[in-house]
Parts: C-alpha cells; sequence; structure tokens
C-alpha cells in the first residue's frame, strides 16, 4: 500500500470448478495466470486486486470445450477488466446521468471511464419486466409517413409504451393480444383493423374509444354538417352594418396628392418657392442646359462667386462673353490673355475648352544621356499653360 494505491492478492482455495458448458466439476488443473481486475477506489486511492485463477481440464468427452477458467462468484466475469461492484457502480451511474455526465462523474470518484462504456453497460441490461397491463391503448405511427406504418400499445394506468408491432394488421394486434389474457379494456381509434383485432384476440375485454379521438371525430362531424348547410346559413345570415366613410378633405389647387403627405407638402414648398423666383425676376425659362439637371439661367448668376448646379459637377458662368453667347447661341469669343479658359455653360459635358487660336509653347526635350522618363517628363511641362 502506498499513497496512491492499495494493492490487494488473493486466489481460490476451492478444490476444482464446473464447466460453463456442460456443468461438469473438474479438479484438474492445466495452468494458472495472474488476472488484475479494477474495483472500486477506496479512501481516495486506487485499489488494484491481483488474483490468481486457474485454468481447468473438461472432464467431458463430448463437450466442445477442453479447458476452462475458474470465476470467482460476486467479484469476477468471462472478458471482464472490472470486478462486479465496480460494473455495478457504473450502471447505477449511467441510469442517472447516461454517457457524457456519467462519465464525468465516475472521474470524480477516481475511475476512469468513457462515455462509451457507460453506455454499452446499459445496452448490455436485461429489458425489465414489465406487468401485464389491464388498460391498453391502441394506436398506429407512421415510421415512413403514407408508406410504412406500425402500432404502438401503451399502458394507459402507467402512460408508458408497452411494446411495438412492426405493422398495423389485424391479425398481429390478435396475436399480441392472445398472449396476454388479463387484458381488461382495449382503448382505441375508429380503425376498421383495431377493431376486428381487439376482437379477435382479447373477446372479453371491453372496447372504448380515447378521449382524443372523441373529440376529432366531433368536430369532422360539425365541419361536415356545416358545409351541407352553407348556402342556408348564408342566406339567413343578417348583413353587418356598413361603417360609415368620413369625406375626404377637398384640395382646392386640383392636385392629386392628398393633403398632408410629406411628399406632397414637400413638392408644394419647392413649386412656390420656383414661382416666387421667377416673379421676382431672379430666374428665366428661355433656356436651359443640355443635360436637363441644370435649373438656373446663365445669366442670373449675379456674381463671381455664383455657379450653375449640375449634379455632380459646377460650371462657371461668370465670363460675360460666355454668358452672352449662351444666351443667344453663338460660339463664344477667344480671349488671347490665356490658353485655358472656362467652357461656355452651353454644354455642361466638360469644364474647360483649349482656345486654339493662340499655339501652345513646347520646351524640347532633353537628349543625350540621363534617363528615358525625364524626356516624356519635359514633354509633359511643355503641355502647361504660360504662366
Amino acid at each position: 500500500m502506498n499513497d496512491e494505491a492499495i494493492s490487494i492478492g488473493a486466489r481460490s482455495t476451492a478444490a476444482g470448478a464446473a464447466c460453463p458448458d456442460c456443468g461438469s466439476r473438474s479438479s484438474r488443473v492445466h495452468s494458472s495466470y495472474l488476472r488484475i481486475p479494477a474495483d472500486v477506489p477506496s479512501a481516495g486511492r486506487r485499489v488494484v486486486l491481483c488474483l490468481r485463477v486457474r485454468r481447468f481440464f473438461c472432464p467431458d468427452d463430448s463437450c466442445g470445450r477442453r479447458t476452462f477458467v475458474e470465476q470467482m462468484s460476486g467479484l469476477t466475469r468471462r472478458h471482464s477488466r472490472w470486478t462486479e461492484r465496480l460494473r455495478s457502480t457504473l450502471v447505477a451511474i449511467g441510469l442517472a446521468l447516461a454517457g457524457r455526465a456519467g462519465a464525468r462523474m465516475a472521474r470524480v470518484f477516481g475511475v476512469s471511464v468513457s462515455r462509451s462504456a457507460v453506455l454499452r453497460l446499459l445496452d448490455a441490461l436485461p429489458d425489465p419486466e414489465t406487468p401485464a397491463p389491464r388498460v391498453v391503448g391502441v394506436d398506429e405511427y407512421a415510421m415512413r409517413k403514407g408508406r410504412v406504418y406500425g402500432t404502438v400499445l401503451v399502458d394507459v394506468e402507467t402512460r408508458r409504451p408497452v411494446d411495438l408491432l412492426p405493422d398495423r394488421e389485424a391479425s398481429t394486434l390478435a396475436k399480441w393480444l392472445a398472449k396476454r389474457p388479463g387484458i381488461e379494456v382495449v382503448c382505441r381509434d375508429r380503425a376498421p383493423f383495431f377493431a376486428e383485432g381487439a376482437t379477435a384476440g382479447a373477446p372479453q375485454a371491453v372496447q372504448v374509444a380515447d378521449r382524443w379521438h372523441l373529440w376529432h371525430n366531433l368536430w369532422e362531424a360539425a365541419e361536415r354538417c356545416v358545409a351541407d348547410h352553407r348556402a342556408c346559413l348564408r342566406g339567413t345570415a343578417p348583413e353587418p352594418p356598413r361603417p360609415v366613410e368620413p369625406d375626404a378633405p377637398t384640395d382646392s389647387s386640383g392636385s392629386p396628392w392628398p393633403t398632408g403627405h410629406r411628399f406632397a407638402n414637400r413638392t408644394r414648398a419647392n413649386h412656390a418657392a420656383v414661382h416666387a423666383l421667377l416673379a421676382a425676376g431672379g430666374m428665366s425659362t428661355g433656356s436651359r442646359c443640355s443635360n436637363g439637371r441644370c435649373s438656373a439661367e446663365p445669366d442670373s448668376c449675379s456674381s463671381e462667386s455664383e455657379y450653375c448646379s449640375t449634379g455632380d459637377r459646377r460650371v462657371r458662368t461668370d465670363v460675360p462673353l460666355a454668358r452672352t453667347a449662351h444666351r443667344f447661341g453663338e460660339e463664344p469669343r477667344r480671349e488671347p490673355s490665356s490658353p485655358w479658359r472656362e467652357a461656355p455653360v452651353r454644354n455642361c459635358q466638360s469644364r474647360f475648352r483649349r482656345d486654339r487660336s493662340r499655339p501652345l509653347r513646347r520646351y524640347p526635350g532633353r537628349t543625350g544621356r540621363g534617363p528615358a522618363h525625364r524626356a516624356g517628363r519635359d514633354g509633359a511641362r511643355s503641355l502647361r499653360p504660360t504662366p
């Protein structure tokens, strides 16, 4: 024994053992080996069992097993690495917490086990013996809706399922009920195959309809009755009074937009502002920009800081010649003072237009040694206007 584990050595003192196949008892030893099953920890320490087990010869010559190993009752079983005490503990944990949570709880106890091992222990448990039900509920369930159906049998008193049948045939239900003569009441729906199976398999039982099917059948009957007499109900029903709709407010301006609408109010305000400017002489409807987005007249720009609004671009109209030419549709005169000047507002597609009456001053590119990109850069400088 140390701080981590407790080691226990043991061996069986019995003179012999019985063969697990034929049951013949033998005392002839073939060999022995050491077996170390895991056990429940004690006082926070692992318990290591070192069992010396023996292998015996089977005395029956007709038995297919030649040798077998002795098993200690209540301690070991064939092909098991756990003791019976540890196995029952893990089963109890698995039944309470299932696989993943049960594995975490087992680690708290000092037993390292996976969730799959806990689930395998639960699968190995035999089915619990259920008492014969007295009141049985019969209904169908779909394994593949519209194609494959089965029958579910429920104990109505305990509200737990009892069995599942592979189909919903009357003969299958009759065989199942015939094996359980203690059934007194069969609760079913109105399917004909369930009625035939209950009558053939349990003639002594009383057949009743369950509550849900009673309400469902009542609802279907009421729906059919209402559907058959729909014309009669429509003729006798009084007509509901029609609500009096208030008169819509009339607009003296004759606008199709309703009064109080935010878009209508904004449109009316803009319309009134435009007509106010027209009445004051600030706008003229003689000509417009060719793109249709400019709403101002070139001659209405009174100062040099005013611009003609064209959406995303603005064009200056402070040149008197350009305004006059734009108004009468003539080509504006050239200004010899600058080779570049603003374009007229006649076409709002370009911002500047070069004066071709005066040639550009050109600078010859450098020749000789030096990088080639300088010549190109000097050539680009020659396109600049003269300061």
